[in-house]
């Protein structure tokens, strides 16, 4: 994986860089990531939040995941693009949106959560590890 990218929203009016490597990448497919994305999954990279910067300004809309952590999700408040998220469970951690990368081709899904909640016409790589449930939570 590459060390340090760079990204933003649609119109250019907020932008985001990270120092750091991607520490993990996953697709989720729970029913808060599919509609915050618009499509069948939300594709989520994790990096310290000490490494990551936001210019522009974000509105910020927050809801309580099935584990009970407060998800937070930051979006463009001119195009509406979800930039990033940050949840209460990982205080340490900000999970940049992979369409929103400059070039998110570097990127390495490693793993699917909420498997069982994914569309049939959102195709996965079938050799990717999938959990059915929560991965916090321990859900089969």
């Amino acid at each position: 994986m590459a060390k340090g990218f760079s990204g933003g929203c649609l119109c250019g009016a907020v932008r985001f860089e990270c120092t750091a490597e991607p520490q993990s990448v996953l697709h989720c497919h729970c029913i808060d990531c599919r509609k915050s994305s618009g499509t069948g999954h939300g594709t989520h990279v994790a990096v310290p939040r000490e490494a990551f910067s936001v210019s522009g300004d974000v509105t910020t809309y927050e809801r309580a995941a099935d584990s009970g952590n407060i998800v937070s999700r930051r979006f463009c408040p001119v195009c509406g693009s979800p930039v990033y998220s940050t949840t209460s469970g990982m205080p340490d951690h900000v999970f940049p949106i992979a369409s929103a990368l400059d070039d998110p081709d570097f990127l390495e899904p490693e793993m699917i959560v909420y498997a069982r909640r994914a569309p049939w016409w959102d195709y996965m790589d079938p050799s990717l590890p999938a959990l059915p449930g929560d991965f916090e939570n321990g859900e089969e």
